[in-house]
Parts: C-alpha cells; sequence; structure tokens
C-alpha cells in the first residue's frame, strides 16, 4: 500500500528489446507531433546555453564540463511536457500546449519531483567545485577551458579530480536515475504520491537491473554528445528520449484495469 492509502502500482521487468522499441515508438511520436518536441527540446538546450554564457560571463568556464555532465540530471525533470503529449496521443485526446500546462499544473506532486531532481543537479554542482578547491587549488581560476582541461589530463591532481568527480556523478546520476526513470511519467498518469512514484521508480529498476541501467547509459551518452555542439544536439535527443521513457513506463508499470 503506498502512504495514500491505495494499492501500489504492479511492476513488471523488462528486457533490452523493451528498450529499443520504447525508442522506436519515441521516435513515431516526434515524427508525429515535431512541433512539441522541438520546443521542449529548444528549451532544454537554451536553458544550457544561458548557464554556459554566465559562466563564461562570470570566468567560471571550467564548469561547462561538469555542467554539461550533470544537465543529463534535470532531463526528466523537463521531459515532463513531452510525457504528456505521449499519453495524449495514446489516448487519442487533442494536444496542445495550454492542455499539456493544465494536466501537469494539476499534478501538485510534481512539484516535489522537480525539488528531488534540482537539488540532486545543485549536489552535483557543488561537489564539482569543492572538489576543484581540495585537488586543485582553494583559489583555482582558469581562464579557458582548454587551460582546465590541460590542467586536468596532465596533473596527477587533475587526473584524481577526473576520477573522484566523474564516480561521484555517475552515483548520483544512477540514484537520480532510480528515482526518477517512472515516477514522472507515473504521476502524470494516476493520482499517487510522490514518495510512491519514487518507490515505484526503484523497484522498476531493481527488478530489471540490467536493461534499466543500460537505458540509464545510453540516455547520459546521448545527452553528453548531444550537449557538445553548444547544446543544440538537445532540441532532437531531448524529445524522443522523452517520448520513448513514457513507453518504456508503459511496458513496466502494470495499466490499471
Amino acid at each position: 500500500m503506498s502512504i495514500s492509502g491505495k494499492v501500489d502500482p504492479v511492476v513488471r521487468p523488462v528486457v533490452a528489446n523493451d528498450i529499443a522499441e520504447a525508442l522506436i515508438e519515441g521516435l513515431r511520436d516526434f515524427q508525429a507531433l515535431p512541433l512539441y518536441g522541438l520546443c521542449f527540446g529548444a528549451l532544454y538546450a537554451a536553458g544550457g546555453i544561458a548557464i554556459m554564457l554566465c559562466l563564461t560571463a562570470f570566468r567560471l568556464i571550467y564548469l561547462v564540463y561538469p555542467l554539461a555532465a550533470g544537465f543529463a540530471l534535470i532531463g526528466p525533470f523537463v521531459a515532463i511536457g513531452l510525457y504528456e503529449v505521449s499519453r495524449r496521443r495514446e489516448r487519442g485526446e487533442p494536444v496542445s500546449f495550454g492542455a499539456i500546462w493544465s494536466t501537469i499544473r494539476s499534478r501538485g506532486e510534481i512539484g516535489w519531483m522537480a525539488f528531488v531532481t534540482l537539488f540532486v543537479f545543485v549536489v552535483w554542482m557543488y561537489q564539482v567545485r569543492l572538489l576543484i578547491a581540495l585537488l586543485l587549488g582553494l583559489h583555482a581560476s582558469f581562464s579557458s577551458l582548454q587551460e582546465f582541461m590541460t590542467m586536468v589530463l596532465t596533473t596527477n591532481e587533475g587526473l584524481l579530480f577526473l576520477a573522484i568527480g566523474n564516480a561521484v556523478g555517475a552515483a548520483l546520476s544512477l540514484i537520480l536515475f532510480s528515482l526518477t526513470v517512472v515516477s514522472f511519467p507515473l504521476l502524470l498518469d494516476r493520482e499517487v504520491d510522490f514518495v510512491t512514484a519514487m518507490v515505484t521508480s526503484v523497484r522498476a529498476v531493481v527488478t530489471s537491473p540490467l536493461p534499466m541501467i543500460g537505458w540509464a547509459a545510453v540516455i547520459v551518452m546521448l545527452l553528453i554528445v548531444s550537449a557538445l555542439p553548444y547544446f543544440l544536439g538537445l532540441i532532437v535527443t531531448l524529445p524522443v528520449l522523452g517520448h520513448a521513457t513514457w513507453h518504456l513506463y508503459r511496458r513496466i508499470v502494470v495499466p490499471v484495469p
């Protein structure tokens, strides 16, 4: 039973073929309704560009790499609108920005999940700054990304920073992925509390660990690669992954009769 007294969602195992089929269906959704996907993808990319410009303006260019890596953490939150597009298309309901916003706004528990997502992202960025202070110097400053990468790749302290930072980032990404891969679509689809949604999401990962970790790896790699050309690749990558996540959710959580 969930904390609201309702029956917990039933989770079923998935295999690699389910992930491949979800990606195909996600691509079909994007092709069927490209305007919504491009708008949400552009919003995500614009957010990345804006943050990058701010970092450049404040001479914090060395945070661009961890930002690109950590930006994948908030992808599930930004993709909420895409889940709703897929949900409405699946049900044959009309799709509009007004209808999408109305549904999201009516799901109050999504706000708590958004807080969890943003909190982990902030933790990620702060731990990067802490590692830089501890390993590269308390007042470390770099005039360019090239100077930062040279320091990281050619010194023992830099290599240690890279190893620890990537290890911590991988752990945070896995934790947040486990908490959100099913929770956001579930909160849109049913009237459940955010704790139940997170527990269901973790159960989904535990039930099918290898396929789900593989899905996480696909998401992170595609988002990072897409972020390299000034975040512009995210305009297409995010909507396809967002729609695919909805279809994977449909395969994981048994529908209510």
